[in-house]
């Protein structure tokens, strides 16, 4: 099977994006990483891309604070498809998209979040489920639709909440659990939805 050409949008250190591209180098993820887009320029993940020699770009996110200027939108959309990108993949990336790139890569946009969703939607949610005195909690992949953490879920991981357990630690398990779960989704989406050979 041909490589997945993928894409990876972030705003921050990246380290779901150095999991996917060591599962990539190790070859156990049959994806091709074609671009990594962040919204801020001198976020972790582009250092990260630089160091793996993945093309990446600064985009200019505009005006707002949680969404992108429309401009802004449709020039990621053609940068995306100039790199011949088939799956866009969210890594920490912290604004919402609107029709552009909804429209432009239907069923095609992936995020990991947190949480066992529906269950805590939004932002540090391993603090809401500490705040709620939850068990448990987790980390879930799901496609992206126009609500916020609210697509489809395509899969997820628990993690038990310990006792003794601060906001700090109980975020970093959740991202060991991340760190397992995003690639093997991407790894069955490029199996499930894989390009013809």
């Amino acid at each position: 099977m041909k490589p997945l050409p993928i894409g990876i949008l972030g705003s921050g250190k990246g380290s779901n994006c150095r999991a996917i591209l060591k599962r990539i180098h190790a070859g156990a993820l049959p994806a091709e990483l074609r671009l990594i887009v962040s919204d801020v320029p001198d976020a972790g993940i582009l250092e990260i891309a630089r160091e793996f020699g993945v093309p990446n770009a600064f985009l200019t996110p505009g005006r707002f604070r949680t969404k992108l200027e429309p401009e802004s939108e449709e020039a990621l959309v053609k940068m995306l498809r100039e790199a011949g990108v088939e799956l866009v993949v969210l890594a920490g990336f912290m604004r919402v998209l609107k029709a552009p790139m909804l429209e432009a890569f239907p069923n095609r946009i992936i995020n990991i979040h947190p949480s066992l969703l529906p269950k805590f939607p939004g932002l540090e949610a391993w603090k809401q489920a500490l705040a709620a005195k939850e068990k448990s909690t987790g980390c879930t992949v799901h496609y992206v639709d126009a609500g916020i953490d609210h697509g489809a879920i395509i899969a997820q991981r628990e993690v038990p909440i310990l006792p003794n357990d601060t906001a700090d630690s109980l975020h970093a398990r959740i991202q060991i659990a991340e760190h397992a779960l995003y690639p093997d989704a991407i790894a069955n989406f490029c199996r499930d939805r894989g390009l013809p050979l």
